[in-house]
């Protein structure tokens, strides 16, 4: 049974081979098959992110990134659900495991922005943890996405 009070975090290099490959094949996976949308996922930001996810054995069940941007605004992407572990509350656990980390990551900042580039059709699912738009609404890979952002201290 998964336990989803198990969330880890890994900078780019603690993370095992495993681990690598099972995340990397996973967003591949919904972002490029299940989503029918070809593109790049490999961008060059992972080795500066902080990795948080949960795994099941040497199965990852959810992932997320997050990246500093600049001082006091940092992003979280990437955010998916393994498909055999959907509508359990994992994506709102995963997110809120983010928005903690960043908090104890900054925690001598007065505040930091954290912002997310949510698909059209999750803007509900980000304003549900505190998230509001920005007023940019863009297609992302043929995706409608709505930039979206939370302050916090």
């Amino acid at each position: 049974m998964l336990n989803s009070s198990k969330v880890l975090a890994k900078s780019f290099d603690e993370l095992t081979k495993i681990e690598l490959y099972s995340i990397l094949a996973l967003r591949v996976q919904v972002f490029c098959v299940e989503q029918n949308c070809p593109y790049q996922d490999l961008d060059n930001q992972d080795q500066q992110s902080q990795h948080i996810f949960i795994k099941d054995a040497d199965v990852i069940a959810v992932y997320a990134r997050v990246i500093s941007a600049e001082d006091n605004v940092i992003h979280i992407g990437r955010v998916v659900v393994n498909e055999n572990y959907r509508k359990h509350g994992l994506a709102t656990i995963i997110m809120k495991s983010c928005i903690n980390t960043i908090r104890h990551n900054n925690h001598n900042k007065e505040s930091v922005t954290i912002i997310v580039s949510a698909q059209s059709y999750l803007t509900g699912f980000y304003q549900g943890l505190g998230f509001k738009s920005t007023g940019k609404f863009y297609l992302e890979d043929d995706i409608p996405h709505e930039q979206m952002q939370i302050v916090v201290v």
